[in-house]
């Protein structure tokens, strides 16, 4: 009896022991599903991340590669202009489709803060801050004296302080130390090396430097930049200024080598031979005319410049607007920025396509007169050069103004934004080619990306939605191009 009921009592004691084993199972199952489940997730998220990643990189690539043909493009718009510069018929710059692919050329509107401009800007119609004196860079917006002095302290090779300047005591004084560079600026950034020269001068309330007011240029203190929220964007010198611009020399022709002018290279007022002025004038002159133009010439030299020659020879307009272009001026010992053996001209201003703002630098140039500028040349033919000058100005103000100013131009910037055709990336960059030779090179390259989507924000949305690059333009541009 004892032995059945210790036999029942094991038979009791085992009888759970299937179904114990049975639940732990269960339970180790579930855990393997969840780890398992868990691992499917990740590695699935962990795929359309990639897939996501992989797609960004291809569209980063499609943008590098339209702005690449941004740039080859800009290249050949260029090239062989001589001295010319291209229009805005001539060379679209507004929304270019590449392949999958758009790219934009921005410049600002000065005429227009809430519309954006775009083209390629010739930097001769700017102040080139490495030739400009004292008096003209403080007339640049947002500079004082001693901005300007400052300047000048940092270009010139001498360690002389001009008033109100700044040599290398005072940068040796600064948290971050360093010398005055006493040598020409290499870019327009390096202004803000210069004593007082800050971002807010540099560019003013543009910070993204995409010619527009946008929303946070125009809040006061909500957000940066700080600004005066009047409804007007207050543009720094940054558009104005360049280092650049530089016409060729004239070569080993007309007056350096003593024989006739071919016609190719512009024959010099003050050092040209009777023979040299003959083959000029003789086309546009009678023969008595002629003449009497040469000794003019002959006794009346040395002339300030052309338009001054203009006046003292007493020309008809006619008649000086058919050689203009054929004639330079340079001072007997050097010319403008260089010496007279090379007839390099550097620092002139385009006087047909600098800004107000720019011709307000002139000197002799105010309200009056640049609005009389921009009326006049608006007429002006592309072979009158700058002599229509002597009908938009009196004597006194052309001849003031005839040292400074040029009508070709043979250097050009272009801010260049690329987008890939499905809104996932784009890049923005700024060059600057220079045209003096062919082919053109591009002499400076800066990455703009940083500074954020510079257009209309409804361009990246409507692409990222899958609108077709041909509808975006046409809503955008209003120009058909189907």
């Amino acid at each position: 009896m004892m032995t059945r009921d210790l036999q029942n009592g094991d038979s009791m004691r085992h009888v759970p022991q299937p179904r114990l084993r049975a639940g732990a199972i269960l339970i180790l199952t579930l855990w393997i599903l969840v780890v398992l489940t868990g691992m499917v997730l990740v590695l699935a998220r962990s795929m359309r991340v990639e897939g996501a990643r992989s797609a960004n990189y291809a569209a980063v690539q499609r943008a590098i590669g339209i702005e690449q043909g941004a740039i080859q493009y800009v290249l050949a718009c260029v090239d062989g202009l001589e001295g010319a510069v291209p229009t805005e018929a001539n060379t679209p710059a507004n929304g270019v489709m590449v392949g999958n692919g758009l790219f934009w050329i921005i410049r600002p509107d000065f005429d227009d803060n809430e519309r954006q401009g775009y083209g390629i800007v010739d930097e001769a119609s700017k102040i080139n801050i490495n030739y400009a004196g004292v008096d003209v860079l403080m007339m640049l917006p947002r500079l004082l004296g001693e901005d300007a002095a400052a300047i000048i302290d940092w270009r010139d090779s001498d360690i002389s302080l001009t008033p109100g300047g700044a040599e290398s005591e005072f940068y040796l004084t600064l948290p971050d130390a360093y010398q005055c560079k006493n040598g020409p600026l290499e870019t327009v950034e390096e202004l803000l090396l210069i004593r007082g020269m800050l971002p807010e001068v540099l560019y003013g309330e543009d910070t993204n430097r995409n010619g527009v007011l946008d929303e946070n240029e125009n809040d006061a203190d909500e957000s940066y930049p700080p600004d005066n929220n009047d409804g007007t964007l207050d543009r720094g010198v940054y558009d104005l200024v360049t280092v650049y611009s530089s016409e060729p020399a004239a070569g080993a022709s007309g007056e350096e080598s003593g024989e006739a002018s071919s016609g190719s290279q512009p024959v010099d007022v003050n050092s040209a031979s009777p023979n040299q002025l003959r083959q000029v004038f003789e086309a546009s002159l009678s023969a008595n005319r002629l003449e009497e133009i040469v000794a003019r010439t002959w006794t009346l030299r040395p002339f300030k410049n052309v338009l001054d020659f203009y006046f003292r020879t007493k020309l008809t307009y006619d008649e000086f607007k058919a050689f203009a272009n054929r004639l330079t001026a340079n001072p007997p010992s050097s010319g403008r920025g260089g010496s007279s053996s090379s007839n390099v001209k550097r620092g002139l201003i385009n006087i047909n396509t600098a800004s107000r703002d720019v011709l307000l630098c002139l000197p002799g140039i105010g309200d009056p007169e640049a609005g009389a500028i921009i009326q006049r040349r608006a007429d002006q033919t592309a072979d009158e050069g700058i002599a229509w000058v002597v009908e938009a100005l009196p004597e006194e103000r052309a001849v003031a103004i005839g040292s400074f100013i040029t009508s070709r131009s043979y250097q050009f910037s272009a801010d260049i934004v690329s987008v890939s055709g499905n809104g996932r990336a784009f890049r923005r960059c700024r060059i600057v080619v220079d045209a003096r030779e062919s082919p053109p090179r591009v002499v400076y390259r800066r990455d703009l990306t940083s500074l954020g989507w510079p257009l209309d924000l409804e361009i990246m949305d409507a692409l990222r939605a899958g609108a077709a690059m041909e509808d975006v333009l046409e809503e955008t541009t209003g120009l058909e191009v189907r």
